[in-house]
């Protein structure tokens, strides 16, 4: 396990947990797709004008914490406006909250900045 807390920036506050450079880039290698698949949705690249229904994140990881990031790519108008349920929890405490997809973003990449 890296030393190096992530610090994941919610609407109010935020939660800082131990977490792995790998899972780090795992994550940031999930939320790469969602935002691609909520571009599809955006543009609504069909010819009838809907758009063709994208399957939702559902990132999960175990380790000295267990997370889990779900998104719906399909109730979203854009990448900047999507939300993501997280639910961080361990032997002693359960946190299920919203944060800005966004937001997770910027704070897995500082992560892996810091981490190298």
């Amino acid at each position: 396990m890296s030393s190096t807390p992530l610090t994941l920036n919610l609407v109010e506050g935020s939660v800082s947990f131990s977490f792995s450079p790998q899972a780090a880039r795992e994550l940031k290698a999930a939320t790469d797709q969602l935002i691609v698949r909520l571009k599809a949705v955006a543009t609504k690249q069909t010819p009838s004008g809907k758009a063709t229904p994208q399957p939702p994140l559902e990132y999960r990881y175990t380790g000295d914490v267990f997370l889990e990031v779900f998104c719906n790519p399909n109730i979203w108008p854009t990448p900047f406006a999507a939300k993501v349920l997280l639910t961080i929890r361990d032997v002693n405490i359960r946190l299920t909250t919203e944060a800005e997809l966004t937001r997770m973003i910027e704070d897995v990449n500082q992560y892996l900045e810091q981490v190298g």
